[in-house]
């Protein structure tokens, strides 16, 4: 008799100890910045690591919804690949994937997107690449919906002020993730969402520009009018939770406990 679909999921999919390490240090970083004086060191650090560990979770399982659809679809190949233990260590990009990004966060900027996976998703139909693709954007919008619904119910800026505020600049992170991803440039998850609609002569024209698409996307975000534009966007949809956006704005400054 053979087994459940679900034993067979089961199998596959078996978080690494890596994945968990990064969990745990993140709830390590979470109970640094519980019970303490937000202006300490130790409230800044805890905030540090709660944001940059947490992150790299959200990454992850931001991979993860990827590689697993495609498995589920029947590309077999993410699975040897380990992509379905998400283990950062396993990604084709893990520099551009956490790297950069935390680089990024350090210095107060944004989560950039990055591909991590490589996924055979060439032969599947138009509907379950578009849906392949908008996975992991998908699972960004996730977390960022359920950190704000925390932090709306039980967050105070006058208990555990620090742990609250930097939930919040995580939460606003995930947002930017969405948004980012979301933009069709080539190479981003938005982009493989239009991209079965396109001609075959424009794919053609536009995958030269896939490995710089993420350049490309620095380039127009650096022009401040842009820049500007795609952030009131980001606030906008952080403060439709009900929560002031000035809690990411000090949860992002906690974020660097040097300065």
């Amino acid at each position: 008799m053979s087994g459940s679909p679900f034993g067979a999921r089961r199998r596959v999919v078996r978080p690494s100890p890596v994945f968990l390490l990064i969990v745990a240090i993140a709830v390590v970083g979470a109970v640094l910045a519980w019970d303490t004086d937000p202006l300490s060191t130790r409230a800044r650090a805890g905030v540090f690591i709660l944001v940059v560990a947490g992150w790299i979770v959200s990454v992850c399982l931001h991979e993860f919804a990827h590689a697993y659809l495609s498995w589920r679809a029947g590309d077999r190949e993410v699975q040897m690949r380990g992509y379905l233990t998400l283990n950062p260590i396993r990604y084709s990009h893990p520099l551009l994937s956490i790297g950069l990004p935390i680089v990024f966060i350090a210095l107060g900027g944004f989560a950039l997107p990055g591909g991590a996976v490589y996924v055979n998703s060439g032969y599947f139909p138009a509907g379950t690449r578009r849906a392949i693709s908008a996975a992991g954007p998908a699972v960004n919008a996730v977390c960022a919906i359920v950190l704000l619904v925390i932090i709306r119910l039980y967050g105070s800026p006058h208990t555990h002020g620090a742990f609250w505020m930097g939930l919040s600049f995580l939460a606003f992170l995930q947002i930017t993730a969405t948004i980012l991803n979301l933009l069709p440039f080539p190479g981003t998850d938005g982009y493989g969402i239009v991209e079965p609609s396109l001609s075959y002569q424009t794919r053609r024209a536009l995958d030269q520009f896939k490995p710089y698409g993420l350049l490309l996307l620095l380039a127009v975000l650096w022009v401040p009018q842009l820049n500007r534009l795609f952030f009131e966007a980001v606030y906008w949809v952080f403060e439709l939770s009900g929560i002031s956006s000035d809690w990411a704005a000090v949860g992002s400054q906690l974020t660097r406990f040097w300065t």
